[in-house]
């Protein structure tokens, strides 16, 4: 019954992070919402969700957030949001994806954490398919939009390691989203000449912050201590593939060969890099 309730909260847990990517890029593509209201939209209505949550769960655990985090917090929001102006959903969740991964994995390297010998081909598996997704050529993706999401991806994984240990993960999440607010605020009061609201985007810009985000961070915390580590790595493979498939029902985005095989080079050395260190310990 345990074990039910830990996969159902898991899955529920990675459609939601999916999810982030289908509404931003739908609210970007088919509403008049430009992306930095979005961020902002996204980030308050993600606040009042966690604050909510907080308030219901009376968790003893302490956990207030901090400002570097939620600058972080706040780069990893922006860099997504404008990186979706221009990149497909699949292609975005697979380059932020790899991006937070390779971010630890090189903390790590960098912390003194050696690599085995298949951790190493699978980190050169990995970055070599970054490599060729981003490699010029009719099938890349754009540049900017794509330099944009690694760059959001590199925040995230910032963000992830400033968090271990930091208390209630849930406390701690609300407070770095409330923090978050002052910088979105003012990222959007610098591009005010670009700045189109739009009803349904902001709906959808409330969906990505209320739901994908503050419910689907709440979900994955509640699923989290029943999960080993590696598990709880290696689910996250996920993400991009629920992306991609909802992109090609939901937004009739196409597949190319060129990311089928950067999927499979990033998705599968991570994984691999993942196993081996379930292994070595």
């Amino acid at each position: 019954m345990i074990h039910a309730r830990i996969t159902m909260l898991t899955a529920l847990a990675m459609i939601a992070f999916a999810g982030n990517s289908l509404l931003c890029r739908i609210a970007l593509k088919q509403t008049g919402m430009d992306a930095a209201s979005f961020t902002s939209i996204r980030l308050i209505s993600g606040a009042l969700m966690l604050w909510l949550v907080v308030q219901f769960k009376h968790s003893a655990q302490p956990g207030s957030g901090n400002w570097l985090s939620a600058l972080a917090l706040f780069v990893y929001a922006a860099g997504f949001s404008f990186a979706y102006l221009s990149l497909p959903a699949a292609t975005g969740a697979l380059l932020l994806f790899g991006a937070v991964q390779a971010s630890m994995i090189g903390y790590g390297i960098w912390a003194g954490e050696r690599l085995l010998k298949w951790q190493r081909v699978g980190l050169f598996f990995a970055l070599g398919g970054l490599l060729v997704l981003l490699l010029p050529g009719l099938s890349a993706p754009p540049l900017q939009g794509s330099l944009l999401m690694l760059g959001a991806g590199v925040a995230w994984g910032i963000y992830s390691l400033r968090g271990k240990g930091a208390g209630d993960p849930t406390r701690v999440t609300a407070g770095n989203f409330l923090r978050a607010i002052p910088f979105a605020i003012a990222a959007s009061l610098l591009t005010l000449e670009r700045i189109s609201f739009d009803s349904v985007g902001f709906w959808y810009a409330v969906a990505s912050g209320a739901l994908a985000s503050g419910i689907g961070y709440a979900i994955w915390y509640s699923a989290l201590p029943g999960l080993q580590a590696t598990h709880a790595a290696s689910v996250q493979l996920s993400v991009p593939v629920i992306a991609a498939l909802a992109g090609v029902i939901l937004l009739d985005e196409p597949i190319s060969l060129r990311l089928v095989l950067a999927s499979l080079a990033i998705l599968g050395g991570i994984g691999l890099v993942i196993h081996e260190k379930k292994r070595s310990s």
